[in-house]
């Protein structure tokens, strides 16, 4: 399994960013999905998860309200739909996968996840 995010970059706060990470397999169905997040000298944090089925999601207390995160499993892809961006939401952002035999649970752990993709810079301007 091969993850590949896109969609980083340089905004100014208050403005909006998507998020893309596609998934390299036959079906994205049955792996739970997630985005980290690691800002310099800090570690990585779990930013929002869904579960497989797409119904479950899961934002820690700093983004919710403002960010989104959602899935097109015929497409093998997920989504962070990021508005109202603040200098603190600058971060390399990872897009993460795990196989879950439960349509409804996310993971939120850093060391539940096996698939990793690159990283994908995201830089917020005051």
């Amino acid at each position: 399994v091969q993850l590949q995010a896109s969609g980083g970059g340089l905004v100014q706060a208050g403005g909006s960013l998507r998020l893309s990470c596609t998934v390299t397999r036959r079906t994205f169905d049955n792996y739970a999905t997630s985005w980290f997040r690691q800002a310099p000298g800090k570690e990585r944090e779990v930013v929002a998860a869904v579960s497989w089925s797409g119904v479950v999601t899961y934002y820690t207390d700093s983004v919710k309200g403002r960010f989104t995160i959602s899935r097109d499993n015929a497409k093998n892809t997920l989504y962070l739909q990021m508005n109202s961006l603040k200098p603190e939401d600058t971060a390399v952002y990872y897009c993460a996968a795990k196989r879950s035999l439960y349509s409804s649970n996310y993971y939120t752990r850093l060391d539940s996840y096996h698939y990793w993709g690159q990283g994908t810079l995201v830089t917020v301007s005051s």
